[in-house]
């Protein structure tokens, strides 16, 4: 099975989910609610798969000074603990989201043999067990699995073999980091479109996902959802898109 490597930071307010607190009605505590359970969703994930999860947190002295007062393994393995106790903990390594990226799965597949890598982030809160099982699949077959989103970002993305991963993310990131498995010789495949939670159109996005499929009883991302119940947010149309209000 792949190694999921889940790339988090603290979920402290004012660091986790800056564009929401900055352009939704959400406090940068409320985002910091939400951001803890999202890592949960995406964990019980990667546990539920059978996958083995790696969650590559990042260290108070690698955060910006305004929030590196804390405890980061500790608060970390604090929202993980609703999901499982055995996953492995590591600290990233790196001084951009590509760096750290790129050297988890560089060390995983060059120094401890691990057969694949996925990165992804607390931002795939939709991410479920089959869709894991789904990449591991197409990383048998092809040597990158990436997983698209809006606005040419992506919410997963599997190697069995490194890229080039400096800039590797850069917007649009699923065309720059398919440029750069291309680029390597390697077999690229893609994961169906699964929304993410990083800006205020994510969240209106999400809202109107978890309470349709909650009237339709289907599936919804658990710890996610039930924060999102509890914001008592409203969605309304507008002709540019969505507003989001209390």
């Amino acid at each position: 099975m792949t190694t999921i490597a889940v790339l988090v930071a603290p979920p402290r307010p004012g660091l986790v989910l800056p564009r929401l607190a900055a352009h939704s009605p959400l406090t940068e505590t409320e985002c910091a609610e939400l951001y803890a359970a999202a890592t949960r969703d995406v964990c019980r994930a990667a546990v539920d798969s059978g996958g083995d999860l790696l969650v590559n947190y990042r260290p108070d002295d690698s955060l910006p000074a305004e929030y590196a007062d804390g405890d980061a393994e500790s608060e970390v393995r604090e929202a993980v603990a609703p999901v499982t106790e055995d996953a492995r903990f590591e600290v990233q390594v790196g001084e951009t989201f590509a760096g750290r990226a790129g050297n988890t799965v560089t060390h995983l597949i060059e120094s401890e043999g691990v057969q694949s890598v996925a990165v992804t982030t607390p931002a795939a809160a939709f991410l479920t067990r089959q869709q894991v099982d789904e990449a591991a699949m197409k990383l048998r077959r092809s040597e990158v699995v990436l997983g698209p989103t809006t606005d040419g970002r992506v919410y997963y993305a599997g190697f069995r073999e490194p890229v080039d991963f400096e800039a590797a993310f850069t917007d649009p990131a699923v065309q720059t980091l398919t440029d750069r498995a291309l680029d390597a010789g390697l077999k690229t495949d893609f994961l169906p479109y699964r929304p993410v939670i990083e800006t205020t159109a994510d969240l209106a996005d999400a809202l109107v996902s978890v309470r349709t499929r909650r009237r339709a009883d289907r599936i919804v991302p658990k710890y996610t959802a039930d924060v999102l119940d509890d914001l008592d947010l409203v969605v309304e149309p507008t002709a540019g898109g969505y507003t989001i209000s209390r």
